[in-house]
């Protein structure tokens, strides 16, 4: 979805592939072509992309606001969120019913991110700092909250490192692994590249700061590695580092469907244009 944005959608789910292309797809193009020469450049994807991605991200956080913020003071408070995320549940019943644990555990999680989110420390997230709770991984302060919850879900043993048999039980499950027979190539090649690249000081795991440069590497800009894709895969004769409307639609399937990337999620949801 970072070519078109999570927010457009539902109304390609009623048209046909060749009308997506024509009505949709192709009329996206001289949007994302902003000096209007016919072609569209790496620059102007990349462009496009951040555009599309921080309009998705201003929406749903302004849908989820308007939720949360229920006494309409301008702030969400604790009890707001925990009312509105979980309902009538009060502390008691989340210390003593075992059939809130669940909600118990994600309680604790909550809490620990609304705390990195809430810089000021006054208890009550803005706006921007309800953003930052929400959509933690765009946010550099709170590379930490998406690193402990990484090791929430895959480090098994608690000891807040990754093994390499936990990093590739992620990737690859022990049942996937039993109905799969041989381990597939691609699973090899993240063996060795846990030792390789993974694992930078040679002990066996990923500490935090190695998760860290995993899953939120600093210097990583994710819409020009998008728009750099892109490029390589839609660029044909001639190889010239630009698209024209015709090279998009001829990759349909990698711009607006979801075979070879994610970017066409967003032709599912709400269309904007």
């Amino acid at each position: 979805d970072a070519f078109l944005g999570a927010d457009r959608a539902k109304e390609f789910e009623q048209l046909s592939p060749d009308e997506s292309r024509e009505r949709r797809l192709r009329k996206l193009v001289p949007k994302v072509d902003t000096d209007k020469d016919g072609f569209v450049t790496e620059s102007e994807l990349k462009d496009w992309i951040k555009f599309t991605q921080n309009r998705y991200l201003e929406k749903t956080v302004s849908e989820s606001w308007s939720q949360y913020d229920t006494d309409k003071d301008g702030a969400v408070s604790w009890s707001e969120h925990r009312q509105t995320a979980f309902g009538p549940i009060s502390d008691e019943e989340l210390e003593t019913e075992e059939k809130y644990k669940v909600y118990k555990e994600q309680t604790r999680k909550d809490k620990r991110r609304w705390k990195a989110a809430d810089t000021n420390g006054d208890g009550r997230l803005t706006k921007d700092e309800f953003s930052a709770f929400t959509h933690p991984e765009e946010y550099s302060h709170m590379k930490a909250i998406a690193v402990e919850e990484t090791l929430d879900d895959i480090d098994k043993n608690n000891d807040r490192k990754l093994s390499i048999d936990e990093y590739l039980n992620d990737l690859y499950t022990p049942e996937e692994r039993a109905a799969g027979g041989e381990e597939p190539q691609w699973l090899k090649d993240e063996r060795e590249s846990f030792g390789k690249h993974r694992d930078r000081n040679g002990d066996g795991f990923m500490d935090k700061e190695e998760v860290q440069r995993w899953i939120v590497p600093d210097h990583y800009d994710h819409a020009e590695a998008e728009a750099k894709h892109l490029i390589h895969e839609a660029d044909t004769e001639p190889k010239d580092e630009k698209l024209t409307a015709d090279e998009i639609v001829n990759k349909y399937d990698l711009f607006a469907g979801s075979q070879v990337t994610d970017y066409g999620e967003a032709m599912k949801r709400h269309d904007e244009f």
